[in-house]
């Protein structure tokens, strides 16, 4: 039982309830099974990248003996946690938040291990609990152990109130009891004696903390935890209401695009990165970031990053197809394309522009053919891209406007790459 050891090893570590949290989680250990959770509330129908440090802490805990348990917030996702937020979350619909459950199980049951032979995951929904329960009973057998002046001192209340000229609505306010009580429903049925979640759910969690110990005394011995906030090294949080949100199914972000967004981080965040997100040994990290430090231009750092993300979220052949399709796109001169790296990068939905061979005889203009796949607006626009040194063709860069694509530009027989700029690309087909 080393999970917390674990945690800070790998830069997943924030603070804790218990200073010497290890050896009290193996104390618990000793008198049988016991669980950790942590919660996801359905605001989409899948998880992001800012997500998946509180899915990580989950794996660590099983792979420590601990049986993880994640909570698909029906309840709460119907409420919406303040936390992070100047203004309030816009209420969804039960149907839209049924949706959006059946969409994050799908991601979770592809991290965890529902077979494990002493921890097996649970997923588990908090609507179970609270839809039976009457606003009486709730506010007799809850409410009565939560005090305003706390309540009012928890950094996501009074941020908000601070931030806001509208402040908070009771609705809201109230989100902390109704966390606080998935702790101790999941401690009395599931003898689940940890919390974990981001660094902004400290006030939240410990709120679950103190609720089971005022109702069970004594024996309610519990624990919380909070993992750090990933952000890159220009501090800006990974999240949807960021902006920048990467998505951990194929429908939301594609898998090239998703190994893209790995292999372009900057140096200073790729080693911690490799830390957190990855679960290669930490010698090998190490030396691996030796190996890049000494010439950070071939992006060794990003490329293992990218592929142990990419093979991780989405698999070996979807990672095999966004490397190929990478090469395809990004490495330089027109002899490292070929028919399988087209074919990988015609796998990532690249916009495409069939044309008959007859196109290519005697020749097609550049210029024509890149207003014709939508690469540029205008003839004008193309010229200036080829002036720039900014349109290429199978990824060399083209210096002549007047130039024409011909069949010795077919890649397999019947493929040519048109790019602009780095990320701005186009297949033409013979069909």
């Amino acid at each position: 039982m080393n999970l917390v050891a674990d945690l800070k090893s790998r830069g997943l570590f924030n603070q804790a309830s218990d200073p010497d949290m290890d050896a009290k989680l193996r104390a618990l250990a000793a008198k049988g099974p016991i669980a950790a959770y942590a919660g996801f509330d359905p605001t989409a129908d899948s998880l992001h990248v800012g997500n998946f440090v509180a899915i990580l802490s989950l794996m660590y805990a099983q792979k420590n003996g601990l049986r993880p348990i994640a909570i698909c917030g029906g309840a709460t996702g119907m409420i919406g946690d303040p936390g992070g937020k100047t203004t309030e979350r816009e209420l969804l619909t039960k149907e839209t938040v049924a949706g959006y459950l059946k969409g994050i199980r799908g991601v979770l049951e592809k991290f965890l291990d529902f077979n494990h032979p002493t921890a097996p995951a649970m997923i588990v929904n908090n609507m179970d609990w609270f839809a039976s329960m009457s606003a009486i009973d709730f506010l007799r057998d809850v409410g009565k152990h939560f005090r305003i002046g706390t309540m009012l001192a928890k950094d996501s209340v009074r941020a908000r109130m601070e931030a806001s000229e509208e402040g908070m609505s009771y609705t809201e306010f109230s989100y902390q009891l109704l966390q606080g009580y998935d702790f101790y429903k999941l401690y009395k049925e599931y003898n689940c004696v940890l919390q974990m979640g981001g660094s902004d759910q400290w006030g939240n969690i410990m709120s679950g903390v103190d609720l089971v110990r005022k109702i069970e005394g004594e024996s309610g011995n519990v624990l919380g935890l909070t993992l750090p906030l990933i952000t890159d090294s220009a501090g800006k949080k990974f999240g949807k209401s960021e902006g920048n949100a990467v998505w951990l199914t194929a429908d939301r972000t594609k898998p090239f695009d998703f190994y893209q967004f790995w292999a372009r981080v900057e140096d200073a965040d790729a080693g911690r990165y490799l830390k957190i997100f990855t679960f290669l040994p930490l010698p090998e990290i190490d030396a691996l970031l030796a190996e890049h430090a000494k010439a950070p231009e071939r992006r060794l750092a990003q490329k293992k990053l990218a592929e142990e993300m990419t093979n991780l979220v989405h698999g070996k052949e979807a990672t095999a197809q966004a490397i190929a399709a990478s090469n395809t796109l990004y490495a330089s001169g027109s002899d490292t394309l070929d028919a399988a790296g087209v074919e990988a990068l015609a796998a990532q939905g690249v916009p495409t522009t069939t044309i008959p061979s007859t196109q290519l005889q005697p020749g097609w203009g550049l210029l024509d053919a890149a207003v014709a796949t939508g690469l540029a607006k205008s003839k004008g626009e193309a010229r200036r891209l080829v002036a720039q040194g900014g349109l290429y063709v199978n990824n060399k860069a083209m210096t002549d406007a007047n130039a024409m694509l011909g069949t010795s530009d077919l890649i397999g027989g019947n493929s040519i790459v048109l790019r602009s700029g780095k990320k701005n690309y186009r297949l033409i087909r013979v069909g």
